[in-house]
């Protein structure tokens, strides 16, 4: 899962997450963020390339890291 949050002043005002395929808004500013975000479909669907970019292609190392570790 790809999890996206923003910060401001130690609270998280907005996030993203791959399991729900949108931006979800914690506050008053955060929620008007995630409608405009949630309404820009390039940006969308740019989001939810970042799954693939990024966490399935390094799984399979942080897995293999952690395993060694223990």
């Amino acid at each position: 899962e790809y999890i996206r949050s923003s910060y401001y002043n130690k609270l998280e005002y907005t996030r993203f997450s791959s399991s729900v395929g949108k931006f979800v808004g914690f506050t008053e500013y955060g929620v008007r963020n995630a409608e405009y975000w949630n309404n820009d479909a390039s940006f969308l669907s740019a989001m939810k390339a970042q799954k693939e970019a990024v966490c399935l292609n390094h799984v399979q190392i942080d897995y293999t890291a952690a395993l060694t570790k223990s």
